[in-house]
């Protein structure tokens, strides 16, 4: 199930998942973005608290189509937080910003501990269109 954390009038999108990610909650989380394209953003800075998640709970064919959405519309992603408490998360991000060089482009997918939730939240702060 995802559950949105804070409502942003900007380019900013913030959810949380709890205990698993389905077909229905990867429907939502793809027209929660596109809403923000729709205003004429043309970049979202997303925030993903994976805090609860159940590993488990993720359906294989559920997470395979959600990793083809988010490279087709990888161009289109500001900021990227990921909020949990997992050593390996924390390893594998900064791989992911050099593989995909998104530094290059001015944007960030950067690790936050769940202690450090403000910060996560300040990292994807709107910004102009």
């Amino acid at each position: 199930m995802i559950e949105q954390l804070k409502t942003f009038e900007g380019n900013s999108l913030a959810i949380e998942v709890i205990d698993g990610f389905n077909e229905t909650d990867e429907r939502l989380a793809q027209k929660l973005f596109q809403e923000k394209l729709d205003k004429g953003y043309d970049h979202i800075n997303v925030l993903v608290k994976l805090d609860e998640l159940k590993i488990n709970n993720i359906k294989t064919k559920t997470f395979m189509e959600d990793m083809v959405w988010v490279f087709r519309n990888y161009k289109k992603m500001g900021h990227l937080a990921i909020v949990a408490h997992s050593g390996i998360l924390k390893a594998l991000i900064p791989i992911d910003n050099l593989f995909f060089q998104r530094a290059s482009e001015g944007r960030y997918e950067k690790y936050f501990d769940v202690s450090q939730m403000e910060e996560a939240m300040n990292f994807i702060q709107p910004s102009e269109k």
